[in-house]
């Protein structure tokens, strides 16, 4: 089971290596329209890939992952436990 630490981890590094830069949790991604529902695919893949888990996609909305904070909650509540 992966801890909510190595979870936001991965997460501000997948986000922060998307984009460059390093991205404040109130900063909107999706609806300011730095980051697209294409994006957030691959998004998902990297975090897999760093967590060594899945993640189950089918419920997930481009919204859940508007801000930092949102996509942690996110890939928590859809990370498939082992």
């Amino acid at each position: 089971m992966k801890s909510r630490a190595e979870i936001e981890s991965a997460v501000r590094e997948v986000l922060s290596g998307a984009l460059r830069r390093k991205v404040r949790d109130e900063e909107t991604l999706v609806s300011s329209g730095l980051i697209d529902s294409l994006m957030i695919l691959r998004l998902i893949s990297q975090i897999e890939a760093k967590l060594g888990s899945q993640i189950a996609t089918e419920n997930i909305q481009p919204d859940d992952f508007d801000t930092v904070p949102l996509a942690i909650e996110t890939v928590e509540r859809t990370i498939v436990q082992a």
